[in-house]
């Protein structure tokens, strides 16, 4: 298992229709490394955005989509994401606001 710090483990928000409208519950979503556990996660968003306190992590595991160029076959990158939801009196993730 490789070593990954914080920083390292946050790879993007996603940014889609569903993601926005679960940020009503307090809930946001991220791609993360494939490596990094729930634990780790939580300990990335609690580092990463001040006065933010994670109840729950909920991760998913996506595998690779088989892509076919000619005849040849292949698979793109395979990817994890991470459902963060925070607590009630936390305070929201600013890179969300004003979308």
């Amino acid at each position: 298992m490789a070593n990954i710090q914080y920083y390292d483990v946050i790879l993007k928000p996603v940014i889609t229709e569903k993601s926005m409208a679960q940020m009503a519950d307090k809930k946001y979503t991220f791609m993360v490394h494939t490596e990094a556990t729930k634990s780790q996660v939580k300990e990335a968003v609690e580092k990463m955005f001040s006065g933010t306190k994670v109840e729950s992590v909920n991760t998913m595991n996506l595998d690779g989509k088989t892509r076919r160029r000619g005849m040849t076959f292949g698979k793109t990158a395979k990817a994890k994401k991470a459902i963060v939801k925070l607590t009630a009196d936390s305070a929201d993730i600013e890179i969300f606001e004003g979308l």
